[in-house]
Order: C-alpha cells, then sequence, then structure tokens
C-alpha cells in the first residue's frame, strides 16, 4: 500500500510538474507573441512616421517648385505688360499718326496699315497671353468669375463648346483658388489639343469636404492605365495641383468615347 501510494504521489508530482512546465511554455510563448507584436507595430509605426515624413517633404517641394511656376508666369506677364506692349502702343499710335500725313501715296498708305494691323493683332496676342500667365480678373472678382471668363474666352476663340455649371465657393486662400484655376486651364488644353473635343461640360460644386470639380468631355479618349503610368507635364501639373489642395483625383476614359475627370476634396476623418 505504501509503495502504491508513494508511486501515486510520484505520478502527481510528474503531472504537476507537466502542468507548471507547459503553463510557463504557454506564458513564454505569449509573451514573446506579444513582444514581437509590439514590437513590430513599432517598427511599422517608426516606418510610416519615415513616410509621412518623406510626403511632407515631397509637398514643401511641390509647393515650391509651383510656387517658382507662378512667380515666373507673374514676371513674364509684367513684362509683357509693361515692356512689349507699352512698345507696340507706341508703334501704333505712331502709325496712327503717320497716316494723317496728306503727301503719302497709295503704296506707303496700304504699308502703314500693314504695320498697324500686325501691331494691333501682336498687341491683342500679348495681352491675351499675359491675362492667361495672370488672370487679373481672379484677385479681383474671384473664382467663380474668372473660370467663367476662362470657358468663355475658350468658347469665343475656338471650336470647342463649353457648358458650365459653377458654384461661388470660397477657398482658404487665393493660392489654391489659383491652383483650381490653372486645373480647368490644363483640363481644357489637354481636351482640345490631344483629345481633340469639341464638347466639354464642367462644374464646380460645393459638398461636405470641400468641393468637388468634374470634366466630361467628347474627345478621342486614352488608355487611363497607360497615361497615368506615363503622364506628360499637363497631366502632372493636374495632379501635383490636386495633391497640394488636398483632394483625389478620379480620371475614366475610353477610346472614341471621350474622358471624364474628377477633382475632389478628400475626407478627413
Amino acid at each position: 500500500m505504501e509503495e502504491q501510494f508513494l508511486a501515486i504521489q510520484d505520478q502527481s508530482v510528474v503531472i504537476a510538474a507537466l502542468a507548471y512546465g507547459i503553463i510557463f511554455l504557454v506564458l513564454l510563448t505569449t509573451g514573446l507573441l506579444l513582444f514581437f507584436h509590439y514590437s513590430r507595430r513599432k517598427i511599422i509605426q517608426k516606418e510610416l512616421e519615415k513616410i509621412g515624413l518623406k510626403l511632407t517633404h515631397q509637398k514643401q517641394i511641390l509647393k515650391a517648385t509651383i510656387s517658382t511656376q507662378e512667380e515666373e508666369r507673374r514676371r513674364i506677364a509684367q513684362d509683357l505688360h509693361d515692356a512689349i506692349s507699352a512698345r507696340l502702343n507706341v508703334v501704333s499710335l505712331t502709325a496712327n499718326l503717320m497716316l494723317e500725313d496728306e503727301d503719302l501715296n497709295k503704296e506707303q498708305h496700304e504699308s502703314i496699315e500693314h504695320i498697324l494691323g500686325v501691331t494691333t493683332t501682336t498687341l491683342e496676342s500679348s495681352r491675351k497671353i499675359a491675362h492667361d500667365l495672370l488672370p487679373p480678373i481672379l484677385d479681383k472678382f474671384g473664382l467663380k468669375v474668372a473660370l467663367e471668363e476662362l470657358f468663355e474666352d475658350f468658347t469665343k476663340s475656338t471650336r470647342l463648346q463649353i457648358i458650365y455649371d459653377i458654384d461661388d465657393i470660397k477657398l482658404s486662400s487665393k493660392t489654391n483658388e489659383l491652383h483650381v484655376f490653372r486645373i480647368a486651364q490644363e483640363l481644357i488644353n489637354n481636351a482640345t489639343r490631344h483629345g481633340e473635343a469639341t464638347s466639354m461640360n464642367i462644374q464646380l460644386a460645393k459638398n461636405k469636404h470641400g468641393f468637388i470639380v468634374t470634366c466630361k468631355d467628347n474627345g478621342k479618349g486614352f488608355d487611363v492605365d497607360q497615361v497615368t503610368k506615363n503622364s506628360g507635364i499637363g497631366l502632372q501639373n493636374i495632379k501635383s495641383r490636386a495633391s497640394i489642395l488636398e483632394c483625389n483625383l478620379h480620371i475614366e476614359s475610353t477610346i472614341n468615347e471621350g474622358s471624364t475627370f474628377i477633382i475632389q476634396s478628400k475626407h478627413h476623418e
């Protein structure tokens, strides 16, 4: 009986030892899993912080680049106005005075009229270029009026017909309004130059997160994947400005069926 009791006791000790061993291994395994989980979480967090810093840095570079571009546009527009336009006005005035000379023969009169015509056309072209580079109406009357004038100018000077519906939205700065204006310019240029569109429908509307721009054209369309991978300067410019405005850019296009661009303010939690 005593031997039996000792055997049972030894067996109980072994079972208890095994149980404690198993519990220890479970706790050790759980501890290691938790350690690796939190270590990995920390590593991922650090990587995300690095990516965030990198994206912030890239965004700052993007803003600086576009700011430099706009400053260069402003300088060229000012030069066109102050130098070229001013001198062309002098030429135009001089030509008009010469036409008043009664001693001019027919050939001389026609030559001066030709000079006057070329000067007037060049003066109008330089003013239009300056206006496109730096739209003064944007500062004076706001985004809605500036866009409406832009669309009407394109409709008058090209075969493109633009149907539009523009809300009078207020953005946080004139710089952001200029970004939206440049996006609209680029969309129209791309539709006419590359898409050969004859009709466009453009809408700018408020939404609960900010605004949404929808632009549809009847152009020849393109392969979205191909163009997105190898985007030209125009599309890259749209992407860059959309990024600065914290907007999502969505593109739909079908060959021979036109394209749709949607620029929409991101939802921030």
